[in-house]
């Protein structure tokens, strides 16, 4: 009996120092059923599409996204990659180093790449460029997004046809009551019957969502799997670029990633449940990259 006593006392203490222990991450089922990343790996490689949600300046979310292309391409999988932060106009510059046809140095100057760049994304590009895949510039030029912010989709029917060929057909689907795009007022202040001008921002969102599904179902290839790095934002709740790919390639299979920032990483809090197939948790204490 004593040693059944001090079995449990000993199991009682390494559960309590175990529970102590910081996590970096935790993976869950959008049921908060936990997760390994090497069995989210395995349900990944079986869809057409992955959609990884980050949080711009998590350096978890970054770490999994280059690990989780390293996983995949090990175990055969043949990749094709996309992201927010390169927009359609510098394809042209992004292929010229992809292909080797001009220096680093060279496109690192002349594209219009995020400040995070060197720390976050050049790991995925450099990545690509090693093993020859090919990586997609899926957004719309910001100044296409301004001036939708500003003026409404009508706006965008004045572009040249050169213009046109950088954003998603035209006219646009969009519907004003998804919640996301109905909370982007709520979140910047401004209630949704403040008028038309504000009502446009949404807009903006939309018209990004949009072009990015438009590029990946353009950019998809039969037994590879595309997978697309954006702001968690674009794909949680499967809206957003979710929404437009259903319209655009609705047979093509969609697995979503999010990342969230919680307390308590040891287990998925109740907001965050059903926000997409796979949620990655991280401290709300993690360092930043930026």
């Amino acid at each position: 009996m004593k040693r059944i006593t001090f079995l449990l006392i000993v199991c009682l203490i390494f559960l309590q120092t175990s529970a102590q222990e910081p996590h970096a991450y935790t993976i869950f089922r959008s049921n908060g059923e936990p997760i390994s990343f090497a069995a989210m790996a395995d349900e990944l490689a079986l869809s057409d599409i992955t959609l990884f949600g980050e949080l711009h300046d998590n350096p978890i979310a970054h770490w999994l996204q280059i690990e989780l292309c390293h996983k995949l391409s090990d175990k055969g999988k043949a990749l094709v990659l996309g992201a927010e932060m390169f927009e359609t106009d510098n394809q042209l510059i992004l292929d010229e180093y992809l292909n080797g046809r001009i220096s680093q140095s060279r496109f690192e100057s002349e594209a219009r790449l995020w400040p995070n760049y060197k720390t976050d994304y050049k790991p995925l590009v450099e990545f690509a460029k090693d093993n020859n895949i090919l990586f997609v510039a899926t957004n719309i030029p910001r100044r296409y997004a301004s001036i939708v912010a500003s003026g409404g989709f009508e706006i965008l029917d004045s572009l040249t046809p050169n213009g046109k060929e950088y954003i998603a057909p035209l006219p646009v689907d969009y519907n004003p009551e998804l919640p996301g795009y109905k909370s982007m007022l709520s979140m910047m202040g401004m209630p949704g019957k403040m008028g038309t001008k504000n009502e446009n921002f949404p807009k903006a969102q939309a018209i990004k969502d949009a072009t990015m599904a438009w590029n990946i179902a353009k950019k998809l290839e039969k037994g590879k799997l595309f997978i697309h790095f954006h702001g968690t934002y674009h794909s949680n709740n499967f809206e957003g670029i979710v929404w437009y790919l259903n319209r655009y390639k609705p047979k093509a299979t969609q697995k979503t990633i999010a990342t969230v920032l919680q307390t308590n990483a040891n287990e998925l809090s109740d907001e965050n449940k059903n926000l997409a197939d796979f949620i990655i948790v991280v401290p709300e204490r993690m360092t930043r990259t930026h």
